[in-house]
């Protein structure tokens, strides 16, 4: 026994020296990383080599919505590497194929095409680029809390710190959507800021001239930007907006999509239907590099007879396509997305909102399925955000009580897998509340 607990700390230690020598990690200064290790993981859970054991209320980054190892999806990606592990893309593969009809059997009538990339930022990046071909324009506007990948244009989009030291793109203008906690539009009511929002858009629009602009990009639920489920009619707005003005709208699925807010597409939702989808994170919970656009059959014509300039060595990469395949079967064997939307409804909404009863330093809880947010306070009144300080004490509290969180900001996200229990959801709302106590006991 003593040998084996040995022998685990030691591949925990190797685990942390090999990547502190030689892994340069994306978004951090180097030298101050105390990452966690994570050796594996099932359903809900992960682990260390010395088996201390994680509730994964990240879902990673918010992408493994059917669970870690789910032995279908698992198993099609190890019988697609016997049978052919990789091929390329002017080439038609069946397993391809069979991935693109199952996307598309969840999407709106009008789409009938879909073009595969690596991830969710090339997906982001392409649908753009199809965008200002059909239109012949250039201008591309996206909001302020926003977060759509880290290539060229598609990090000029988004709207956070992350934009600034990587402008490298052109033809990109900002705007601010609906947020109700914090509006920039005196607002007090949802209908209020759902009003307001789409006036200061329409204003945009008409500043930099509506026959300039070629599409609206916007992520249907804002994630990284703190889960801001849109208000009452303001996506159906844009949506009228755009065809008012000849514009593309494109909806980003890359984190809300496949289950995320118990639905297919968080979309479908709110009384809208895009242009143009882009996906990744849940389509195949990331078990495999994958990502891609949905296109509309008007947009799909433009390049009938039109060379389409854009393509990836990886572009629906088998082994991806196995993954897309069996994670859309098993979900809806599973009834996995309805689960979502019922622990959501049931058991995580009801649960944060006693949390925000019972602890002065939640502001607000909002969300919907397995896609929450509690943002944190100094003051309730005035709403002033917690420091760093405070979501630093507070991810060290629920990680020494076995949960792994996310955390942006001054926000603790609640985003477990898809495939979530009741039970395993009342733990996590257990160990929230024993953090939250703590940190306000200011121990």
């Amino acid at each position: 026994m003593t040998t084996e607990i040995s022998t685990a700390a030691g591949l925990d230690a190797r685990t942390t020296a090999l990547d502190r020598e030689y892994v340069f990690h994306s978004w951090s200064a180097q030298a101050a990383l105390d990452l966690p290790v994570i050796a594996g993981g099932a359903g809900t859970e992960v682990w260390d080599h010395a088996g201390n054991r994680y509730l994964d209320f990240a879902s990673q980054l918010v992408n493994v919505n059917i669970g870690h190892q789910h032995p279908a999806v698992v198993k099609a990606i190890q019988e697609q590497a016997e049978l052919l592990a990789t091929i390329g893309p002017a080439t038609a593969n069946l397993t391809r194929g069979l991935a693109a009809q199952r996307i598309l059997s969840k999407a709106p009538a009008a789409f009938r095409k879909v073009f595969f990339t690596n991830g969710g930022a090339d997906a982001n990046e392409n649908a753009i680029r199809m965008a200002r071909l059909h239109t012949g324009r250039d201008t591309v506007l996206s909001t302020y809390r926003s977060y759509h990948g880290n290539t060229g244009a598609a990090i000029v989009a988004t709207g956070d710190w992350r934009r600034m030291p990587n402008q490298y793109a052109r033809g990109h203008v900002h705007f601010f959507g609906p947020y109700l906690y914090r509006s920039e539009f005196w607002a007090t009511t949802p209908e209020e800021e759902s009003d307001r929002a789409l006036r200061h858009l329409e204003r945009v629009i008409q500043s930099e001239g509506p026959a300039t602009v070629a599409a609206i990009l916007l992520e249907s639920v804002p994630g990284t930007a703190g889960i801001l489920v849109p208000p009452p009619g303001y996506l159906a707005g844009v949506r009228a907006l755009c065809d008012r003005y000849g514009i593309i709208l494109i909806l980003d699925e890359v984190m809300c999509g496949f289950g995320r807010t118990g639905r297919w597409f968080a979309f479908q939702g709110y009384d809208v239907v895009p242009d143009l989808i882009t996906f990744a994170k849940g389509v195949n919970s990331g078990y495999v590099p994958v990502g891609g656009v949905i296109i509309s059959d008007a947009i799909s014509a433009t390049f009938d007879d039109r060379v389409f300039p854009g393509g990836l060595t990886y572009s629906g990469h088998p082994l991806a396509a196995a993954s897309i395949v069996a994670s859309i079967s098993a979900m809806e064997d599973e009834g996995i997305v309805e689960n979502a939307r019922r622990v959501g409804a049931e058991v995580i909404g009801p649960g944060l909102r006693a949390l925000a009863d019972r602890h002065p330093l939640i502001g607000e809880v909002r969300g919907e399925g397995v896609f929450w947010a509690m943002e944190l306070v100094k003051d309730p009144e005035t709403r002033e955000p917690v420091g760093a300080d405070v979501i630093g004490k507070l991810k060290t509290a629920v990680t020494s009580r076995g949960l792994m969180p996310f955390t942006a900001d001054n926000r603790i996200h609640v985003v477990p897998p898809c495939v979530v229990t009741d039970d395993e959801a009342s733990r996590a709302l257990a160990i929230y509340d024993e953090g939250l106590t703590s940190v306000e006991a200011g121990h």
